[in-house]
């Protein structure tokens, strides 16, 4: 079993900052939808039907330079 810490701070409407063991994210949306971007340099945009329990998900992974 591993040891998890996650905190988020509300800076205003809409806006967050979210810390954990990994480093530092940060999310905005407004109800339905939301962009975050992880502490590991990927982007998540979340749609959801509010009240429902239904989301879809979509993740893109951050893009490295290959060396030549």
């Amino acid at each position: 079993m591993g040891l998890r810490f996650r905190k988020s701070i509300r800076l205003g409407k809409g806006l967050r900052i979210n810390l954990s063991k990994s480093g530092v994210g940060f999310s905005w949306g407004i109800p339905g939808f939301r962009i975050t971007r992880t502490a590991k340099g990927r982007t998540r945009k979340t749609i959801s039907i509010p009240g429902t329990g239904l989301s879809y998900v979509k993740e893109s992974r951050s893009k490295k330079k290959r060396k030549s």
